[in-house]
């Protein structure tokens, strides 16, 4: 079975997209195009730049933590100290 595509982060996102906008005015500007190929071509330019940049963030990888680390669980130990406190004195 195929593992499921994983979803962009947003620092991929923000990346991706700040690239496509700046790389797009970049090529504009210094192209000086007029026509409507060049503005395709350049826009089909940068979309491409801004996923390539989006792919190339590093993805962190999840940490787990070792069983060995974990705090031991203190519910029980709490719910007998809670028991021997609500309990009522011996009676006279």
């Amino acid at each position: 079975m195929p593992r499921p595509m994983p979803r962009p982060t947003t620092a991929q996102i923000a990346y991706g997209s700040v690239t496509v906008v700046f790389s797009t005015l970049a090529m504009l500007l210094l192209s000086r195009t007029g026509s409507g190929i060049g503005v395709a071509v350049i826009a089909v330019a940068a979309l491409g730049l801004g996923l390539l940049v989006a792919m190339t963030v590093p993805v962190p990888e999840p940490r787990e933590v070792p069983a060995a680390s974990r705090a031991p669980e203190r519910v029980p130990a709490q719910r007998a100290a809670l028991a021997d406190s609500v309990r009522e004195p011996a009676g006279p």
